[in-house]
């Protein structure tokens, strides 16, 4: 009999610290929300991180990879000027720290209320879209890109090497059964030689490892282990592999062509994703790292000259508000703009579709240039 009341207390013990987050890391989340509440910080992390749903989060940990509230949001306590400020180690993340996700999506996503649904994938008529600027006068060029994640496999802060390995194994065999104008080749950043290297920066293609914001949230371990790059052969298509996410599909090129551009990236997407499962919530949509990217993932942005609307800022803020356009620096983000050139970008990408989600972007940029051409 005590043999069987011991067994069943030593079982429940177990059960308890499986789930119990540890004195050391409650101190340093005690710490460092201190010190975020203190802060001048506008991070969407701070607005919405009350002292209630911090003290109901603080000891909770996902079921299968045991993350805590400090995986989620340690990259916006380390760095007040985050915009946003929380990662999701794991897809249940989103589930566990519902209390804090689901406002932060809701305020960025504009209004993804956590009763919404995210509709269903549809990237629609591939052949409506056009050339935002047929005479090349403002737009330098235009990318589209989204994010995917593979079946089975948690995000970056709980993947183990011998995981990044393995999915860039995968994704490697994957890609290189691409035909047509998708036909390319992987380099791995693991003994890359120096030449590639070279032309690989020189291309803009090659990703570096983390920026602080990233670092912070535990999103660069083993690097450069499982990490590798996939361009076609005429360097419009382009693939990185677990650099931020575990998949960024993306379709660029010179000029404001979008539709040649949005026809490239939805083929390809629908080939990868024959071969490789991705990870998908009826809720979310298609699920990544940051909270930013989430639903259809999908990011179509140019870069564009706009002089007169640049000494204008209000003006050009107002603008891309009204078509749920982000404005970025040169370089994306933290940048600042040089000589004028500004990346826009659609900002919403919950609550809509894929198609939806790129009309957004070139109804708003046919506006800006309509408007620079007027001033």
């Amino acid at each position: 009999m005590f043999a069987l009341w011991y067994l069943t207390f030593a079982v429940d013990e177990i059960r308890k610290q499986d789930t119990m987050v540890d004195a050391a890391v409650l101190a340093k989340l005690e710490e460092g929300y201190a010190k975020l509440v203190a802060s001048d910080s506008k991070s969407l992390l701070k607005k919405y991180l009350t002292k209630e749903v911090f003290d109901n989060l603080k000891n909770k940990v996902t079921p299968t990879f045991k993350s805590t509230l400090l995986d989620v949001i340690q990259s916006g306590l380390e760095n007040h000027d985050s915009g946003v400020g929380i990662y999701a180690p794991d897809a249940e993340a989103y589930t566990v720290f519902a209390d804090l996700f689901d406002p932060i999506i809701e305020d960025y996503h504009g209004g993804f209320k956590k009763t919404d649904k995210h509709p269903a994938s549809d990237f629609g008529d591939v052949n409506s879209f056009g050339n935002v600027d047929p005479t090349n006068e403002y737009v330098i060029s235009t990318r589209v890109r989204c994010g995917r994640s593979m079946q089975g496999y948690p995000f970056n802060p709980c993947l183990t090497e011998a995981q990044y390995k393995e999915m860039e194994a995968k994704v490697s065999s994957t890609l290189s059964g691409l035909e047509g104008e998708l036909k390319g080749k992987f380099y791995p950043l693991t003994g890359m030689e120096k030449a590639v290297q070279q032309q690989l920066i020189d291309d803009h293609f090659l990703f570096k490892e983390g920026d602080r914001f990233l670092q912070a949230a535990n999103a660069c371990r083993y690097w450069p282990s499982g990490r590798g790059i996939y361009h076609n052969d005429n360097k419009r298509f382009l693939v990185w592999c677990n650099e931020e996410d575990h998949l960024r599909i993306i379709s660029m090129q010179q000029g404001g062509d979008l539709g040649e551009i949005y026809r490239r990236l939805v083929t390809a997407v629908n080939e990868i994703e024959k071969r490789v499962p991705f990870s998908h919530d009826d809720r979310l949509g298609f699920l990544t790292f940051c909270p930013t990217n989430l639903g259809t993932t999908i990011r179509a942005s140019v870069h564009i000259k706009v002089p007169k609307l640049a000494s204008n800022k209000a003006k050009l803020e107002e603008v891309a508000a009204k078509y749920n356009l982000q404005v970025r620096g040169t370089r994306g983000e933290h940048t600042e703009a040089e000589g004028g050139v500004y990346d826009i970008s659609n900002k919403r990408r919950m609550g809509l579709t894929e198609f939806q989600a790129v009309k957004e972007m070139y109804d708003g940029i046919t506006e800006l240039i309509k408007l620079e051409k007027s001033l």
